[in-house]
């Protein structure tokens, strides 16, 4: 976490320390510790790629395992401290699969809440960014029906939370309850080797509506979004010049500005619940742009809920141009962008264009404890590798993945 935002942390427990005092407040602080996990595992028939649940994984089931506990399995925990009143703060700390291959620790939450009201609260720190229905239990496995979140939907946006401030206004009317939040601030993240992912300037607005058992969420975030990875590729489409400048700012991710958009549904009456969501994300360079969606719907019998779900991504590459023309250059010349444009070819395949059927089981088998088979049907479309990661030489685009999954979650 940067050290500004440590400093705002520090500051705001002190300040609200000293109110107390001021206050006469005797209350001491109150602490609470909880913790959450899943132990999975999954197996993909298709054995030219790894599935994975993030683009942010160093591999999953298929090419690299064969059965896989990296591709859900987490451990997180959670400190809430009463500080005052008013005064409250959150830490949560989660471990899963990096880039680099690790499990070291990742801060998701650390922020001071200040409750100025009773509707109205201002919090600083990291916080979750609200794009989406799962958005502060996306990480809580027993917190959904299914083995994981749609990976069309949950995975086409890179950032999860961000370093700043939000506010938040809960109001109620006669039938209607509503949640606005406004929220700006910037995110710093490692990738493996050097490579960091960066967002500055974010700033969004979130509104949920209740009404009786139905729930709704819509949400827009704006950053200017830096993504460092292969700089080998950038360097060497730079060294042609004019047109290698001109390919390489269309492709690279460089302060390029991303906009994201969501709405999502959640009904749910006690014995069935449907949630269905939409989203759509824009940047341009190798990221693309990409139009999502999943229907979800389960029914709850006693302890066992089956449930069905159909998700589906389409993505689009940036304006162009996209590869170097090689008319007219020097044989070496020539032969030289004819292997960059490989290289910009299979990286604009990583936008993904895939669609998803998923029929699961959950069997609540004990008090904060899920038991639930899942089986994804998973078809990457339109010559894109979907959302499957380290292809092999083998890999075609259309050819279904069978995707078998078990997972254990649990809360404490």
């Amino acid at each position: 976490m940067p050290c500004a935002v440590r400093a705002s942390l520090l500051a705001f427990l002190m300040t609200g320390a000293a109110h107390a005092a001021e206050a006469g407040a005797a209350v001491a602080p109150s602490w609470k510790l909880s913790g959450f996990g899943t132990l999975g595992v999954a197996h993909s028939s298709e054995h030219e790629a790894d599935f994975s649940s993030s683009a942010l994984k160093g591999d999953g089931a298929g090419r690299s395992h064969d059965w896989s506990p990296q591709v859900d399995s987490k451990l997180g925990a959670q400190l809430d401290v009463q500080v005052a009143p008013r005064w409250s703060a959150v830490l949560q700390v989660v471990s899963e699969q990096r880039l680099d291959y690790s499990y070291r620790p990742r801060v998701e939450w650390a922020n001071v809440k200040y409750q100025a009201t009773p509707e109205l609260a201002l919090r600083v720190g990291r916080i979750a960014l609200p794009m989406f229905v799962a958005a502060d239990y996306r990480k809580v496995g027993y917190a959904y029906p299914w083995v994981r979140t749609p990976v069309e939907l949950y995975g086409a946006v890179p950032l999860s939370s961000s370093d700043g401030a939000d506010l938040t206004w809960r109001w109620n009317g006669e039938t209607l309850r509503g949640t606005t939040q406004a929220y700006i601030g910037r995110t710093d993240m490692a990738l493996y080797q050097g490579a960091r992912l960066r967002g500055t300037g974010i700033a969004g607005l979130s509104q949920t509506l209740e009404h009786g058992d139905l729930s709704l969420r819509a949400s827009v975030l704006t950053t200017r979004l830096t993504v460092s990875l292969y700089p080998e590729l950038f360097a060497g489409l730079r060294a042609f010049g004019g047109q290698g400048l001109e390919v390489a700012d269309a492709i690279a991710t460089e302060r390029k500005r991303a906009n994201a958009f969501s709405i999502g549904m959640n009904y749910d009456p006690g014995q069935w619940f449907v949630l269905a969501e939409a989203g759509h994300y824009r940047v341009d360079s190798f990221l693309g742009a990409t139009h999502s969606f999943y229907a979800s719907s389960g029914y709850r019998h006693g302890a066992f809920t089956p449930y069905l779900g159909y998700a589906r991504i389409a993505g689009k590459k940036p304006p162009g141009p996209h590869a170097l023309a090689t008319d007219g250059l020097p044989p070496p010349h020539a032969a030289a962008a004819a292997e960059l444009n490989l290289v910009l070819d299979k990286l604009l395949r990583t936008i993904a264009s895939q669609s998803t059927v998923t029929a699961g089981l959950r069997w609540d088998a004990a008090p904060n404890v899920a038991f639930k088979l899942q089986y994804d049907r998973v078809t990457p479309r339109a010559g894109s590798r979907g959302t499957m990661m380290n292809l092999g030489p083998g890999f075609r685009s259309g050819q279904t993945a069978h995707v078998s999954s078990a997972a254990l979650d649990f809360v404490f």
